[in-house]
């Protein structure tokens, strides 16, 4: 964990490290403000890992905060599960507490009435199209609006008549009082009120005006103490109203808001509202599907806090936009459970296989490495019987070509036990290969092929009668487009939803020391791919990632 919490010295940390020399902070402190409105995402994971990690660089502190200033979509399910993805995540609770923008409700009232008072907020009745047309454009400046000059008296009327509900939603805004020629856009007097007669998640019906993010954020960062305000590239021109608060507002605290570009993964949504809308529409299993880039879809199908960190690391920090291949966090995870995960047999698409030279009431218990690349992980027994079964696609009836699996009157290894030879074989009246019967060589029973009589292939099996029945749940990519900034014009995120990205294969045999397996529990199944056990359901497997890996190969890694 070290290791992927080494950011390597990125712009960030270079500002952090001036800040610290010339002595305007002494102890970091870093904060992950989501909304809780949908589910964390792999674009997430960029933002939590970097406040998370450099909090602990410099021995700091790492706030979760819900910024819950939009009661509309918000809810306690949303909260919950940015809870349970943040502490998964990173192992531990975020060490300077956990915190509710809406918390700071009534400080952000009192703010407000001290900028109406100093002169620098007027509650404005333009409509929200009027507003826009005010506005201006980049080439033009805005217009002031007709009410920008009522008097303080009438704005602390109408705001506190606006804060006891006494106008419909729409119908009035608290508005800074900022520049209307500036060239940024969002400095020309920016709604930083809006009526709302909505319940909150936490607050109930106590408030029906809301304060808009870009007022109550900085003012929710100086209260909490924050030092550095580290968020997405989408906020850098939104950074000189975030000063403007609070240098405007007496908070007892200036922090300073920098910018990273966010983490876009090819052949992913990141929107919040899409992906809601795929879950709504019962286009996907919920927000945990494993298919989703969802954490908790992730965590579902297998992957592993450290990977998803790692990818995140690799991935890099920076402020120019890019695509990071999807292969990428794919390697992370492979490479991970090579490491880690330990083998299993399972046979896909079975055919039965009958040992005629092998006694019926017979059993033999052959002992097979659990993962070759961790010599402490040991080994296990599996019971080996008259009737077995292996993968279709592992006998040939006309092989092709240096095919070095089982043919007519051909041998293989079955891995950790016998050498066999198949002698004849039954066919269904379809043609369909259904019994294949051969015979073993009895002195080749768990022989090391370096020591035993050599035969150039091995295959995997599983007893007929001693084995697990399983579906295993196949996923591709849930969109067809790499980047999904390029689709073409008058398309959609639908024209791009890949329809066949899960398929299942039923009826799959998996060796019986998998009966006690746990959900979440990960394996490498033997020549197949790395699998973990489905929370939802757990006679189910999930493939977490196959053992091919392009990117590797690609990259040179």
């Amino acid at each position: 964990m070290d290791e992927i919490l080494n950011t390597s010295n990125n712009f960030i940390e270079d500002i952090i490290d001036e800040d610290i020399a010339a002595g305007l902070t002494e102890r970091i402190h870093t904060r992950f403000p989501p909304e809780p409105n949908g589910y964390l995402h792999i674009g997430s994971a960029k933002a939590i890992w970097i406040n998370y990690s450099i909090s602990k660089k410099y021995n700091g502190i790492f706030n979760l905060r819900y910024d819950d200033t939009n009661p509309v979509k918000e809810g306690d399910e949303y909260v919950k599960s940015i809870y349970e993805d943040i502490t998964w995540l990173t192992g531990e609770e975020p060490s300077g507490g956990i915190f509710y923008g809406s918390d700071y409700f009534e400080k952000c009232y009192e703010f407000a009435i001290h900028l109406i008072r100093e002169g620098k907020a007027y509650v404005c009745d333009l409509s929200q199209e009027e507003m826009r047309e005010y506005r201006g454009t980049l080439t033009e400046p805005g217009r002031e609006s007709p009410y920008r000059n009522r008097s303080v008296e009438e704005n602390l009327d109408l705001f506190a008549r606006m804060e006891k509900g006494e106008f419909a939603d729409g119908s009035r805004t608290l508005r800074a009082k900022i520049d209307m020629a500036s060239p940024n856009i969002n400095m020309r007097d920016p709604v930083i009120y809006r009526i709302l007669h909505t319940d909150h998640h936490r607050q109930g019906s106590r408030w029906c005006i809301y304060p808009m993010y870009d007022f109550a954020h900085p003012i929710q960062d100086a209260l909490e103490g924050i030092t550095h305000s580290l968020c997405s590239i989408e906020f850098e021109n939104h950074r000189p109203l975030y000063d403007w608060v609070v240098e405007n507002v007496p908070v007892p605290h200036r922090p300073k808001q920098r910018e990273f570009a966010r983490l876009n993964v090819t052949n992913t949504v990141m929107s919040k509202r899409y992906l809601r809308q795929l879950v709504e529409t019962g286009l996907v299993d919920g927000w945990d599907d494993p298919r989703m880039p969802t954490l908790c879809g992730l965590r579902r199908r297998g992957y592993t806090p450290s990977a998803i960190l790692e990818f995140v690391r690799r991935a890099g920090v920076a402020k120019t936009y890019s695509v990071v291949d999807s292969g990428l966090l794919e390697h992370c995870i492979r490479d991970e459970l090579n490491r880690t995960a330990q083998r299993r047999m399972a046979v896909t698409d079975p055919i039965r296989v009958v040992l005629t030279n092998y006694p019926e009431d017979k059993v033999e218990y052959a002992e097979v490495v659990n993962n070759p690349e961790d010599e402490s992980a040991g080994t296990r027994k599996l019971p080996f019987t008259r009737e077995l079964y292996i993968e279709r696609a592992d006998f040939a009836e006309v092989p092709p070509p240096k095919y070095q699996r089982l043919k007519p009157e051909g041998e293989v290894r079955l891995i950790g036990s016998y050498i066999i030879k198949c002698n004849s074989f039954d066919k269904d009246d379809d043609g369909n290969i259904t019994t294949l019967y051969c015979t073993v060589d009895p002195d080749t029973f768990g022989k090391n092929p370096a020591d035993g009589r050599k035969v150039r292939g091995a295959i995997h099996w599983v007893s007929a009668s001693n084995c697990v029945d399983a579906d295993l749940c196949l996923y591709d990519s849930l969109f067809t487009i790499a980047n999904i900034d390029d689709m073409e014009e008058g398309k959609t995120y639908d024209d791009y939803l890949n329809r066949d990205s899960k398929s299942v294969l039923s009826g799959a045999k998996l060796e019986i020391s998998l009966a006690d397996a746990k959900p979440g529990e990960r394996f490498q199944f033997v020549r197949q791919g790395y699998f973990c056990v489905d929370s939802k359901n757990p006679g189910n497997f999930n493939r977490i990632v196959s053992l091919k890996d392009s990117w590797a190969k690609m990259n040179n890694k």
